[in-house]
C-alpha cells in the first residue's frame, strides 16, 4: 500500500448540525461529538429562539426544544457551552432574525468568563433575505432587518474580527426549489444587498471595507447531480471574485476568496428506503470536496434518517465518520484541482455563470433583491421551480430510487428497532425550560433589566448600533422574548408574499396531465353535488416556517379546481379555526415539520370543536412517525401524509374522497 503524501492539504472543518431538548442535553451531545473527532460546532436553535419568543410564550407551545436547543438567557448559553473553551472553539450558529441577540449572548458569556472577544471565531448565519423566501424565521420588515445585519457586521469588524457576522445562505433556496442558476443569482444578490447596506451606514471607511468583504461567508447546498453542483461552486468562486473586484474595488485576491461551508441536500433524502440516503450523502459531499479550487471550508452532513425524524447520536456519528473516511483514508487532499483544464467543466461553469448573470439583471432591474421579495417575484419563481421538480417526480421523468421507482425491497434492519430508528425529544423538556426561565427571572435584578431594555429601545429608535445595548441586555439577564418584543415595539413585524399565486398555465407543467384532468372533473362533480365549489384551507400552525410543502399543496389544489385559503406561516390554532369558520371550507389541511404535530393538531381540533366545527374534516402532513400518526387518527384526523407520499395528485384524490365521505357521498377511489 502506498503511504500518503506528506504535503496533504489540511481537511475542512468538520461539523454536525445539532441541538435538542435543552442546553444541558445539547452540551452533552456536543462534548461527545468533539471527543469523536468533530472539529467545530454547529448549533441548531429551537423555533421560539429563532423567532424571538420565550419558552413560556403561548406561541411557543409545543415547539420548545423540538428542532434545536432553547436559549432564553445568558444562563442557558453558559450551560450550552459548559466545559467548552470559547476562545479555542469555532462555533457556527444557524440563527437569523435574532442573530444579533444570540451573538450578544455569546460575546457576553465570553466577557463573563474573562475571554477577550477578539479571540472568538465562528459564524452567525444572519441571512434574513432567504428567511423571507424559504425558511420563514423572520420577524421584522426588510429595512430594520437589514439594519440589524449591518450593525452586527460593523460591530464585529472592530471588536470580534475573527467572526463571520453574516453567512449568506443559499442552502434553503435550493430546499425551496431553486435551480443552480437561481441559487447563484439570489445568493449573490443577497450579498450585494448586505454589502451595499453596510457601505450606506457610513460606519466603515473605504480602507476598512475590504475587511468586511473578507468576513462575508456563504452556506450552500449540494444536490445529487454532483458534477453540476461542483460546477456551481466553481461558478460561485468566479462570480464572487469578479463582483468584489469590480463593484467593491477589493484589490487583494485573498480578501476576495469565496469562503463557504456546506450541508448537503436534505430535500432529496427519502423516508422510503432511507438506507439509500447514505450513498446520496456521500455523492453530494463529493461535489464540495473534489475540486480543490472550490472546496468547502466547513462541511456538515445530514444523517441518513433525517427524513424520518430526529437523528440519534449514533446516526450523527455515522455522518461524521463519512467525512473522516473521505478526509483521512482517501487521497483526495493530496492533489491539485483535478477539474482544471476540463472542457466539459469549463463549459458548464460558463453556462451557469451566464444564466446567473441574466437572473441578477432581472432582480437588479426591479430595484434589487429586497424589492423583488416585496413584489413576490422571487418567491413565485422558487414556488414555480419546486412545482416543476415535483411534477417531474410524479411523471417519473425524475427518478428517485425507492420513491417512484425500484420499490421492491427487503425489510431494513436499520429501521427494525423499537425506537423507530429516530430519537424522541424529551417530553418534559418544555416544562423544564419554562421552570428554568422562571427561576432565572426571579434571580436577576429587575432594575438592571429595565435599564438595559430601555437602552436597547433607545438604540433601535435612534439608529445607534444595536450590539452594545444588546450585550448589555445579555449581561443584565434579559431574555430572548424580551429582546425580541422590545424591537417588535419599534420595528413592527412582517409577512412576505406566499408565492402561491403563480400562473400555472403560463408554465410548462410536468406530471400526469391525464390525472389532473380527472381530478378537475372529480372536484367539479363533488362541488356540484354539495351546491358550491370545494374549498380547502391549508394551514401552518405554530412557528415552523418550512412552507415548501404547504405551498405546493396549495398550488396543486388550486390547479385541480379547489378554492384555496392559504395565509402563509406562523398561524395560531385559533386563527386557523376562525378562518375555517369564516371561509366556510370543506376541509382543513395542516402542515407541520417541526415535530410539534401532536400538540398543534390537537389544539386546532379543540378550537374547531369550540366553534361547532367538530365535523369539519382535518388532514395533516409532515415528518410524522407511524406511532404519532396512529394517535392523530385516533384524535379524529382523517388522513396523514408524510414525505413518502410524494404524489400530489394521489393526495388530492384522497382529500376529495375525505370531503365526499364526510358529506355522505361515495368515495371515488384511486386515480386511473
Amino acid at each position: 500500500m502506498v503511504a500518503p503524501r506528506k504535503n496533504r492539504d489540511q481537511p475542512w472543518l468538520m461539523r454536525t448540525y445539532s441541538g435538542h431538548s435543552s442546553a444541558k442535553a445539547s452540551n452533552a451531545l456536543y462534548r461527545t461529538n468533539l471527543a469523536k473527532g468533530q472539529t467545530g460546532l454547529s448549533v441548531a436553535f429551537d423555533l421560539p429562539t429563532q423567532t424571538g419568543y420565550d419558552a413560556d410564550s403561548p406561541l411557543a407551545r409545543g415547539e420548545v426544544g423540538k428542532v434545536g436547543v432553547p436559549i432564553s438567557s445568558i444562563e442557558d448559553m453558559d450551560q450550552l457551552f459548559d466545559q467548552i473553551p470559547l476562545d479555542q472553539m469555532n462555533t457556527s450558529m444557524t440563527i437569523n432574525a435574532t442573530a444579533a441577540w444570540l451573538l450578544s449572548l455569546y460575546i457576553g458569556l465570553a466577557q463573563r468568563r474573562g475571554i477577550d472577544p477578539k479571540k472568538l471565531s465562528g459564524t452567525t448565519q444572519n441571512d434574513i433575505i432567504k428567511e423571507y423566501l424559504s425558511r420563514g424565521t423572520y420577524i421584522y420588515p426588510p429595512g430594520p432587518s437589514m439594519r440589524l445585519i449591518a450593525d452586527t457586521i460593523n460591530y464585529t469588524i472592530r471588536h470580534v474580527p475573527k467572526w463571520n457576522p453574516t453567512n449568506v445562505c443559499s442552502y434553503h433556496l435550493q430546499e425551496a426549489g431553486a435551480t443552480p442558476v437561481q441559487e447563484l443569482a439570489y445568493a449573490l444578490c443577497t450579498a450585494m444587498a448586505v454589502l451595499d447596506r453596510v457601505k450606506a451606514s457610513g460606519e466603515i471607511g473605504p480602507d476598512e471595507f475590504p475587511l468586511v468583504v473578507e468576513r462575508i461567508s456563504f452556506f450552500v447546498n449540494a444536490g445529487i447531480r454532483f458534477i453540476e453542483e461542483c460546477c456551481k461552486l466553481r461558478a460561485f468562486g468566479e462570480m464572487w471574485d469578479e463582483l468584489t473586484l469590480s463593484r467593491y474595488q477589493v484589490e487583494d485576491p485573498k480578501l476576495r476568496r469565496f469562503r463557504y461551508g456546506v450541508q448537503v441536500n436534505s430535500l432529496g433524502l427519502t423516508e422510503a428506503q432511507p438506507e439509500n440516503n447514505v450513498q446520496r450523502i456521500v455523492l453530494e459531499m463529493l461535489a464540495v470536496a473534489l475540486s480543490k479550487r472550490a472546496r468547502a471550508r466547513a462541511i456538515q452532513l445530514p444523517a441518513w434518517n433525517e427524513a424520518m425524524g430526529l437523528p440519534r447520536p449514533w446516526d450523527q456519528q455515522w455522518a461524521l465518520r463519512i467525512q473522516q473516511v473521505m478526509a483521512f483514508e482517501t487521497d483526495l487532499l493530496e492533489y491539485g484541482d483535478i477539474f482544471d483544464g476540463s472542457p466539459v467543466i469549463a463549459a458548464k461553469v460558463a453556462e451557469l455563470v451566464e444564466g446567473a448573470r441574466r437572473e441578477i439583471d432581472n432582480v437588479e432591474a426591479q430595484g434589487g433583491i429586497i424589492a423583488a421579495i416585496e413584489s413576490g417575484y422571487i418567491k413565485r419563481e422558487l414556488v414555480g421551480s419546486h412545482m416543476s421538480r415535483l411534477r417531474a417526480i410524479e411523471s417519473g421523468e425524475l427518478k428517485i430510487i425507492g420513491l417512484n421507482c425500484f420499490h421492491e425491497t427487503a425489510e431494513s434492519p436499520l429501521t427494525a428497532g423499537s425506537d423507530g430508528a429516530i430519537m424522541k425529544s424529551d417530553p418534559a423538556a418544555e416544562r423544564q425550560q419554562i421552570e428554568r426561565l422562571q427561576e432565572h427571572r426571579r434571580q436577576r435584578s429587575d432594575a438592571d433589566v429595565r435599564a438595559a431594555l430601555q437602552g436597547l429601545a433607545d438604540a433601535a429608535r435612534s439608529g445607534d448600533n444595536i450590539m452594545p445595548s444588546s450585550i448589555r441586555c445579555a449581561l443584565a439577564g434579559v431574555t430572548t422574548g424580551e429582546w425580541g418584543d422590545s424591537l417588535r415595539a419599534v420595528f413592527g413585524e412582517f409577512r412576505p408574499p406566499t408565492g402561491v399565486d403563480i400562473a400555472i398555465d403560463s408554465r410548462e407543467v410536468l406530471g400526469r396531465k391525464d390525472q389532473v384532468t380527472e381530478l378537475r372533473e372529480r372536484v367539479g362533480r363533488t362541488g356540484n353535488a354539495l351546491g358550491r365549489p370545494l374549498k380547502i384551507l391549508v394551514g401552518k400552525p405554530g412557528l415552523d416556517g418550512h412552507s415548501n410543502g404547504a405551498e405546493q399543496v396549495a398550488v396543486k389544489a388550486r390547479d385541480v379546481g379547489f378554492e384555496v385559503v392559504y395565509d402563509g406561516i406562523r398561524l395560531t390554532p385559533q386563527q386557523i379555526a376562525q378562518a375555517a369558520q369564516e371561509e366556510g371550507v370543506h376541509v382543513v389541511g395542516l402542515s407541520i415539520l417541526s415535530g410539534s404535530h401532536m400538540e398543534l393538531v390537537g389544539s386546532v381540533l379543540q378550537e374547531l370543536r369550540a366553534r361547532d366545527l367538530a365535523a369539519l374534516p382535518v388532514v395533516a402532513g409532515g415528518i410524522i412517525p407511524p406511532a404519532d400518526a396512529e394517535r392523530l387518527l385516533a384524535l379524529g384526523v382523517r388522513a396523514i401524509y408524510t414525505p413518502k407520499d410524494f404524489n400530489l395528485n394521489a393526495i388530492m384524490g384522497d382529500i376529495v374522497d375525505v370531503v365526499r365521505e364526510n358529506n355522505g357521498l361515495e368515495r371515488l377511489g384511486s386515480l386511473s
